[in-house]
């Protein structure tokens, strides 16, 4: 059986590579991405990816994930500190779920030290710029099998 995971990039993420680049680094999205995809199909797992501006629509892409993935990774960027509804999406569609971010948010802008994802979340992996992406996919295949084999 072959795990899917669905990869959530939320606001402002589609500027990678060009946006504060001291920051978030100099690779676009698309590179990132198929970087993670091929990472985890190295691993035997199905990747599939949504980006989006509209809170709306991250929160319906959560939603239908219920129907076929075996877990989510997202980096929700500013909706992270301001989105109940993505929160709620997350914790309504009972799938594991890794928040993740490419900066340190904590070490940051006071206003990014909260997350209302979180608390629903497995966990959260922060501040090791693309790495961030693989240590999710590295988290979520830990916990997927760990929880098959009970």
């Amino acid at each position: 059986m072959t795990l899917k995971l669905l990869l959530i990039n939320g606001p402002n993420l589609n500027l990678l590579g060009t946006r504060e680049p001291e920051i978030y680094g100099a690779e676009t999205l698309p590179e990132l991405v198929t970087a993670v995809q091929t990472y985890a199909s190295e691993k035997g797992v199905e990747l599939r990816h949504f980006q989006s501006n509209s809170e709306g629509e991250l929160v319906t892409a959560v939603q239908e994930a219920r129907h076929w993935a075996d877990g989510i990774m997202i980096n929700a960027g500013a909706y992270t500190h301001t989105s109940v509804a993505i929160r709620d999406a997350i914790a309504g569609v009972a799938r594991p779920t890794v928040e993740l971010h490419i900066s340190n948010v904590h070490a940051r802008e006071p206003f990014r030290h909260h997350s209302y994802l979180a608390p629903v979340c497995l966990g959260v992996i922060a501040g090791f710029g693309r790495n961030s992406y693989f240590l999710a996919v590295d988290a979520l295949l830990g916990h997927i099998k760990i929880s098959h084999a009970d």
